[in-house]
């Protein structure tokens, strides 16, 4: 089966969440860095991280998956979630071969 690709969008529950967040809000997104690191160490995770719009902070992580239900389990698994919300779209990524 070909391999599906997805963009994930992070949104923080608030626009000022990168500037301003609890220490246990941090220790959350800590548990989500280790858990997108697993993630992409199992090859499902090409890239992710912070990005740095002047509007306000989000993730954005590029996914590698069999189907969409996999990228609703990597949602549903992710610490982040607790206190964040996803949106995702398919891709059509082209990748360096």
């Amino acid at each position: 089966m070909d391999k599906k690709h997805f963009a994930l969008k992070l949104v923080p529950c608030r626009p000022t969440f990168a500037q301003d967040m609890s220490d246990e809000e941090r220790a959350i997104m800590m548990q989500h860095v280790a858990y997108f690191k697993g993630l992409m160490d199992k090859g499902m995770v090409i890239v992710y991280g912070p990005v740095m719009d002047p509007k306000g902070v989000y993730g954005l992580g590029v996914v590698e998956v069999d189907d969409e239900a996999q990228v609703q389990d990597i949602i549903a698994n992710d610490p982040a979630s607790q206190i964040n919300t996803y949106e995702y779209y398919p891709m059509r990524a082209v990748l360096k071969g």
